[in-house]
């Protein structure tokens, strides 16, 4: 490990280098390349540094055990050298973490498909609320949020809603979301106050850039159409509406959010594409082998993965076990010490796996 890390920290000198290059420079798209690269291990070569100077410590403190020493001052050295041992120890597992192989989507912004599920109007209402939750999520962490299309009910909730959202590390904190959320409540509808569950799923794409995905306009059915449903003056008087078919796939995606119809072509072009590379990137993690794959980050879309729990005001994620009684603060987007145990899980189980 200590070669591998040693050889990162000459890129990183290196790079740092070829950033003040001024021929580098002058070639924007090559030095925007460094600079990414630059940054990215920059965590890394800290960490290292901080461990090659707990050993620099280390090594000083025990050659001075060596020498005739006073008794206060020997044990003082001696604890000097438990607290570098313990640092040593603290650091390396740090980089342990850091050298752990990285989710080449992490970075990217996502593609959030919420769709009702079992329950009828309750859970087109519970698609509404984890909208809403992951949209005040996303205001807590600074990003965007725009809506690609919906099929709102009349009561508020929805059949599904497609969004976007868009910052840094998106992906990286929401990918664990994918799944069958449950929700146990007694609905406004229900007059002999019974509790009811119902059930909406959650899927959360990587949205893939025009270069990642290359599509044949060949492949693609283009229908157009009179919108429906909410939406407006302009809703059944124009064929705003699209639809488009990615033959290969058999991926049809569907936009009629817009008054233009070239904002929805644009809106469910984003969408196809995101689509198209999570099917590719799922093919390629189902040939890792089990062994080395993570128990968390990949779930599977049909598993229930969550109950969110009116009458005792308790959120229970079933992965890992965590039961947390704040339904109200999490609905509101306070998601982070849910996905904060998700993550230390699923590190975890690769550190499991590495060391194995």
């Amino acid at each position: 490990m200590l070669e591998k890390l040693q050889a990162i920290e000459d890129r990183y000198e290196h790079l740092a280098e070829l950033l003040a290059d001024p021929s580098v420079i002058a070639e924007q798209a090559e030095w925007q390349r460094y600079a990414k690269e630059h940054s990215r291990l920059s965590d890394l070569v800290e960490k290292f540094r901080q461990y090659k100077a707990a050993e620099q410590g280390l090594v000083e403190a025990r050659a001075m055990l060596k020498e005739k020493l006073d008794d206060d001052f020997r044990e003082m050295v001696e604890q000097e050298v438990a607290d570098l041992k313990e640092k040593q120890e603290a650091v390396s597992r740090g980089l342990k973490l850091l050298l752990l192989p990285r989710d080449p989507n992490d970075e990217k912004n996502v593609v959030v498909e919420v769709r009702a599920g079992t329950g009828g109007d309750e859970a087109a209402l519970f698609a509404a609320d984890l909208t809403r939750m992951y949209t005040r999520y996303a205001e807590r962490m600074g990003w965007k949020t725009e809506v690609m299309g919906s099929s709102p009910n009349d009561l508020g909730g929805f059949k599904e809603v497609i969004f976007v959202v868009e910052g840094r590390g998106a992906y990286s904190r929401l990918k664990y979301e994918s799944g069958v959320h449950r929700v146990q409540r007694v609905p406004e509808t229900e007059a002999q106050g019974r509790i009811h569950t119902s059930t909406a799923t959650v899927a959360v794409l990587p949205e893939a850039e025009e270069v990642e995905v290359e599509i044949n306009p060949s492949d693609l059915v283009i229908d157009t159409y009179r919108a429906s449903g909410a939406g407006g003056q302009h809703v059944n008087k124009t064929e705003s509406a699209i639809r488009i078919t990615h033959v290969p796939t058999g991926i049809v995606v569907t936009c009629q959010d817009e008054k233009s119809q070239l904002k929805n072509r644009d809106k469910a072009m984003r969408i196809l594409r995101a689509r198209i590379y999570d099917r590719a990137f799922a093919e390629r993690q189902a040939e890792v082998s089990e062994a080395r794959r993570s128990q968390v980050g990949t779930g599977d879309r049909s598993e229930r993965i969550r109950t969110y729990n009116f009458p005792q005001g308790r959120v229970t994620d079933h992965r890992i076990g965590l039961t947390l009684h704040k339904i109200g603060l999490i609905l509101e987007g306070e998601l982070d010490e849910i996905v904060d145990a998700l993550i230390i899980t699923d590190q975890a189980e690769w550190l499991k796996n590495v060391e194995d």
